[in-house]
């Protein structure tokens, strides 16, 4: 694959509609293009603790955020057309359906792909979390969990893996 958008949400609690910050990293060509940075007023609108404990974010952050189809609007024309890829899918997936229901914006099923299964698959019985996947493709993962960060680190992982 050589033109992809990955991407990386942070939430401010457990419900998956409540991304307070996106990551986007743009690739054309094998080469990496544009970046994009967004924090994000959650929904719901409220921090646990252990959410803020692994990213850092709290409610002081986002206060004055826009919301996400205001941040959305700045990331459709970049990725029109591409791939969406995240290292765990599962949850950034499911957390982009969840923030279009929330909006109740159209919801264009975009094309997913997943660097955590790709680096299982090229890396066997080896830990394939993200900063350790991320080291063995090139890329030292000082920030992990601030989403631009980790959509960088899922870029240089797609780079080798799909």
């Amino acid at each position: 694959m050589q033109d992809f958008a990955t991407i990386d949400f942070e939430t401010a609690n457990n419900e998956r509609s409540s991304v307070c910050s996106v990551g986007i990293v743009i690739v054309r060509g094998e080469e990496i293009v544009d970046k994009f940075y967004s924090l994000i007023k959650p929904e719901p609108e409220y921090y646990n603790y252990w959410c803020s404990q692994v990213h850092g974010l709290c409610a002081e952050d986002t206060d004055n955020a826009p919301k996400f189809p205001e941040v959305w609007e700045q990331i459709e024309p970049l990725i029109e057309g591409l791939p969406l890829v995240a290292h765990n899918k599962a949850f950034d997936e499911s957390c982009l359906k969840a923030v279009f229901r929330i909006y109740q914006m159209y919801y264009p099923d975009y094309d997913f792909h997943c660097t955590c299964i790709a680096s299982r698959r090229r890396w066997p019985g080896e830990p394939n979390n993200l900063d350790v996947a991320a080291v063995r493709c090139g890329y030292d993962l000082k920030k992990h969990h601030h989403a631009l960060a980790d959509a960088e680190a899922c870029a240089a992982i797609a780079l080798k893996t799909l």
